[in-house]
C-alpha cells in the first residue's frame, strides 16, 4: 500500500478537522463547550490542522502543547471520551488509511493525558476527580 502524496494527505487532514467540527460544533454534549469557547474558527481550524499535520507528516508547522489550552475547559471525563468517539468516527471516513490508525492512537494518547492531568484524585464513588475527597 503506498501513502497518499502530501499534498493529499494535507488535504484529508483539514477536511478530516472542518469536519470534526462541523460535527462538534452542533453536538448537544461538546457544542456549547466550542462554542463558547472558540472566538476564530478559521484561525482554529488552521491551529488544529497545524498539530495533525505535525503528528501525521512530522511537518514543522505546529509548535506548542495542546493540553494548556484544555485544562481549563469546564469539561468532565465523559466529555473527553465522547471527543474520542466523536473523532475517532470523523477519521474513519475522512483520513486515508495509512493515517487513520496513527491519529487514532494520538488522539487517545492525548485523552488518557488529559484525563490523568485535569482528573488526578478520586472521589468517593471511585470516579475520576479534580479534586481531593
Amino acid at each position: 500500500m503506498t501513502e497518499p502524496d502530501t499534498d493529499e494527505a494535507e488535504s484529508a487532514i483539514t477536511n478530516m478537522v472542518r469536519e470534526f467540527y462541523g460535527r462538534a460544533k452542533l453536538d448537544p454534549m461538546l457544542g456549547p463547550i466550542f462554542n463558547s469557547t472558540v472566538v476564530n474558527w478559521e484561525k482554529h481550524f488552521q491551529i488544529i490542522s497545524n498539530f495533525w499535520s505535525k503528528v501525521l507528516l512530522k511537518t514543522d508547522r505546529y509548535n506548542g502543547h495542546a493540553y494548556v489550552h484544555h485544562v481549563n475547559l469546564p469539561i468532565e471525563p465523559a466529555h473527553i471520551e465522547h471527543w474520542l468517539e466523536l473523532f475517532a468516527e470523523t477519521v474513519e471516513t475522512t483520513l486515508p488509511q495509512e493515517y487513520r490508525g496513527p491519529a487514532l492512537a494520538k488522539a487517545r494518547m492525548m485523552g488518557e493525558s488529559f484525563k490523568a492531568g485535569m482528573f488526578p484524585f478520586i472521589d468517593q464513588d471511585g470516579k475520576p476527580s479534580k479534586h481531593p475527597v
